[in-house]
């Protein structure tokens, strides 16, 4: 196992830049997750850790080594990929044996480790058919199984789980997760699913347009959102954004919004009187009220069966509200919605940065 450290690195792809100075300290045998709408930079940074693409400027080190120069053989890590990228003439056996074949290792070895990859993830059965003859998950753990057989330094996942269904993709991410656990393999793992990153990555790096947002842990970037992009990509459904204006008297702050409607200004929020701000509100710290608060015309609902989820729309913004009760809202109806202010947060309407005190 190995800390990844990533300093400054840059790409470009001709004169286009692709990512912009990034810099990341991955600790040794944690599970880090690049997270990030499609075309942030987040697979080509996987790929240049990896060796598949070129450093334009800066440097990465896997433990003590710098491996800019080094070809991806030599750089002791193993990737799983979005497509399986197995050997379709092999059989699962064989293709989880191949790169220590290539190796030389002895057929004794080759076959413990095998056995002891094939039981982990609960490929003992399989291990005579070919790939056309797997499930999508099957043929996922058997890339997992490739990769865990080498016993690499560090495990590299390039969105995995995008190619299967969504029931799947649920008990992937507790397989993947419970392997990181049992191996304690330094891990990086890129995705676009939010939902992904928040219920597997021990610290996640949220990226977007070639430069990191913010890096913290799950629940400090879902409760302490660096700015109005990172609040709105992690959580799911994403938070509320409402626009106004900050208004503040020597002992009380308030929001107003466009329509006069007045709110309590956020705990903790900085701001100065008269700046204009986007107010921000997670769908399920929303209360339903007989008449104070936020008006709301109802759109949509969609009950769960868990949850009531309403879309609502407030002055051209769209708003959501997220309730444990059963309710029954007439579509073109208004209702009162109260965000509470020990929850909700105040960023700069220019920026984008979040105003905390």
């Amino acid at each position: 196992m190995a800390s990844v450290t990533i300093q400054q690195v840059k790409k470009n792809f001709g004169d286009t830049p692709i990512l912009h100075g990034v810099d990341i300290d991955i600790q040794d045998g944690s599970f880090t997750v690049l997270v990030g709408p499609s075309g942030c930079g987040k697979s080509t940074l996987l790929r240049m850790i990896a060796g598949l693409e070129q450093i334009s400027g800066g440097e990465i080190r896997i433990g003590a080594r710098r491996v800019n120069e080094l070809q991806p053989k030599e750089r002791d890590i193993a990737m799983v990929f979005q497509n399986y990228a197995l050997y379709p003439h092999m059989t699962v056996r064989e293709n989880m044996a191949f790169s220590l074949a290539l190796a030389k290792q002895s057929k004794a070895e080759i076959e413990t480790k095998v056995g002891r990859a094939a039981e982990i993830l609960a490929l003992m059965p399989l291990l005579d058919r070919y790939p056309r003859q797997l499930s999508g998950g099957q043929r996922q753990r058997v890339a997992m199984g490739r990769a865990i057989v080498r016993d690499p330094q560090v495990f590299l996942f390039d969105e995995p789980l995008s190619n299967l269904d969504a029931k799947l993709r649920v008990a992937m991410r507790s397989e993947i997760k419970e392997l990181h656990q049992r191996l304690k393999t330094t891990s990086i793992y890129v995705t676009h699913d939010q939902i992904e990153a928040m219920t597997m990555g021990d610290k996640i790096v949220v990226m977007r347009d070639g430069r990191i947002e913010q890096t913290g842990s799950p629940l400090d970037l879902y409760d302490h959102p660096a700015n109005q992009f990172v609040a709105g990509f992690i959580g799911s459904p994403a938070m509320n954004f409402l626009p106004g204006t900050l208004r503040r008297s020597a002992d009380a702050a308030h929001i107003e919004l466009h329509d006069g409607t007045r709110l309590a200004a956020p705990v903790r929020s900085g701001g100065a009187d008269g700046q204009a701000i986007v107010f921000g509100t997670r769908p399920e710290h929303l209360t339903l009220t007989d008449g104070a608060g936020i008006p709301a015309r109802v759109v949509v609902m969609e009950p769960t069966g868990m949850d009531t989820f309403v879309a609502c729309r407030h002055e051209g913004s769209d708003l959501s509200a997220v309730f444990r009760e059963r309710h029954d809202f007439a579509p073109g109806s208004t209702i009162h919605l109260l965000p509470d202010p020990q929850r909700a947060h105040l960023f700069d309407a220019g920026s984008g940065r979040r105003l905390a005190a």
